[in-house]
């Protein structure tokens, strides 16, 4: 089995009760918190998208043609390996930008670790992991604020800009749009079964080719008019994302079960029993909202409810665009982008098929 700290003295996974977009407020109980937020607020026609739709990043109009895309994210360990958690977490914060059809320009860290129980060249790394990301992202860490919390915490605020023209929010999907899936599902159960020290080096591998690749093609796929919506797939899993589409664009979803790409090794992991907790808590937050037969393999449940960190791209797009949207996402490797489904008139409900 692989471990990625086999000569040190420190497992991050340790220090924190939960990992990666796993750490997210149950849908259900987010809802209910947020259920009166909006009441009595100002809101500027400047703001094109705030919270009304439960998407990634806020995005505020300057001018005819800027407007900056605002995002913050952060959770605790999802791997032992210092620098990797840096750079996941990095990673995941830097999606919800590309996912609005912007391009980051700069991020602020946000730092919160166990002071005296965690050494100071762990901190470093993490720090260091989240800084490579940015580099690669091209953009600088221009400041940030750090605490000491009883968890290790590591992420981002990053703003981004975008034409107003081009922003593609969650809820503007049309019937008969397909929906192209960018990266493989399976984050989650690798997660599992590295807490428990029982996740081979390949899934290691596997897990941080997805977790640590950048969503860029976001930025190209908002100049194209066919791409209707755009979101990415994190912690309420492909479902629950899926339904935050449906919901704001009134209309529903089905899913082929059989064209979604799955990590393989993730595969073997639900097979074998490999879960999250938050799985759990995701189908019990809307489980209400999807159609599944009734014969359904408990381990494709699981999946379909599989919390991601850093997930892929997820993009309803005209059946025309089809084609184009699947080229963009293969010239920036992304090759196991495929189409999974499509909207269609109807209650805002995902069946599966």
């Amino acid at each position: 089995m692989y471990d990625s700290l086999a000569s040190a003295q420190i497992r991050l996974t340790q220090y924190s009760h939960a990992g990666g977009c796993g750490c997210k407020i149950a849908p259900a109980v987010l809802s209910k918190i947020l259920a009166s937020s909006g009441a009595a607020r100002f809101l500027p026609p400047e703001l094109l998208v705030g919270t009304e739709s439960s998407d990634d990043a806020a995005v505020y109009k300057l001018n005819d043609s800027q407007a900056i895309v605002a995002t913050t994210d952060f959770f605790m360990p999802i791997v032992d390996d210092a620098f990797d958690f840096g750079r996941i977490a990095a990673t995941n914060a830097i999606s919800d930008v590309y996912a609005m059809g912007g391009k980051p320009i700069f991020a602020l860290a946000i730092v919160g670790m166990p002071i005296g129980k965690l050494p100071v060249e762990i901190i470093r790394e993490i720090l260091a992991g989240g800084e490579s990301t940015c580099a690669t992202a091209g953009i600088p860490i221009a400041g940030g604020h750090s605490i000491d919390a009883p968890e290790p915490i590591y992420g981002l605020a990053v703003l981004g800009i975008v034409h107003p023209d081009r922003v593609k929010r969650n809820d503007m999907a049309r019937a008969g749009d397909l929906l192209v899936l960018g990266k493989p599902l399976g984050v989650g159960v690798m997660s599992a079964a590295l807490k428990k020290r029982e996740l081979s080096a390949e899934g290691y591998r596997q897990m941080l080719a997805s977790t640590t690749k950048l969503n860029t093609p976001g930025i190209r796929l908002a100049e194209i008019p066919g791409v209707h919506a755009m979101t990415d797939v994190t912690g309420f899993s492909l479902l629950g994302h899926l339904l935050e589409i449906c919901h704001g664009s009134r209309m529903g979803a089905s899913l082929q079960f059989d064209q979604l790409p799955f990590w393989s090794v993730s595969r073997q992991l639900a097979q074998q029993g490999y879960a999250t907790g938050a799985a759990e808590r995701n189908w019990n937050s809307y489980g209400h909202d999807v159609v599944i037969p009734v014969h359904l393999p408990t381990w494709q449940h699981k999946l379909l409810n599989d919390p991601q960190t850093s997930g892929g791209l997820l993009v309803a797009c005209a059946p025309e665009t089809a084609n184009e949207v699947l080229g963009v996402f293969r010239s920036e490797d992304f090759d196991q982008a495929c189409v999974i489904g499509t909207m269609h008139a109807g209650p805002a409900k995902v069946t599966v098929c």
